[in-house]
């Protein structure tokens, strides 16, 4: 898939979020399907940056927390200490996640969109372009003792799909001393 195709497939869901929500859905249900035959998602034991993953996962100060979500949808972009710092599309909703992900796309090692394909990308490189509207509210940090599976590999290929489906959980704490709400 060339880079141009994949930027018309993010903007085209962008504009048309209904009829790409039922794309996605078909491509989930068409996924769900083959599973029976083969893995749904190859199963990672550690990320890689900017490749995309989904995982379940278990917040270390969820008792503080207002919210957070459990199944994170997360583009690792710098490793730390125990842990790494990601872009979690699902802080954004769908339309900003493919506007989002389509500036990212800028920064893809290649155009193939295939498995050699990752994004060439840093924290420090988002904050210095304004083209990436949005990241901000993305980025977490996520420890590797609360992450309670394997990480679920999403294909370059699938990531314009993937990105419009609701596969976010949201655990929200009544109790957090600054309460809050999912960002939608």
């Amino acid at each position: 898939m060339a880079l141009s195709d994949f930027q018309d497939d993010l903007t085209e869901a962008s504009k048309n979020l209904i009829g790409a929500s039922k794309d996605s859905v078909t491509w989930y249900k068409d996924q769900v399907e083959n599973a029976k035959k083969k893995p749904l998602l190859k199963q990672m034991s550690s990320p890689e940056i900017g490749k995309m993953y989904l995982y379940y996962y278990d917040a270390k100060y969820k008792d503080r927390l207002p919210f957070f979500d459990m199944y994170p949808l997360t583009i690792p972009i710098e490793f730390q200490n125990s842990g790494f710092i990601g872009l979690n599309l699902h802080y954004l909703p769908p339309n900003a996640r493919a506007s989002l992900l389509n500036s990212l796309t800028t920064l893809a090692n290649n155009n193939k969109y295939d498995d050699s394909t990752k994004l060439v990308v840093s924290y420090q490189l988002l904050k210095k372009y304004s083209q990436f509207s949005g990241y901000e509210s993305c980025i977490k940090r996520y420890l590797y003792g609360h992450v309670k599976t394997q990480f679920y590999y999403i294909s370059p290929s699938d990531w314009s799909k993937v990105v419009m489906l609701p596969l976010q959980k949201w655990k929200i704490n009544p109790n957090a001393k600054y309460a809050g709400s999912p960002p939608y």
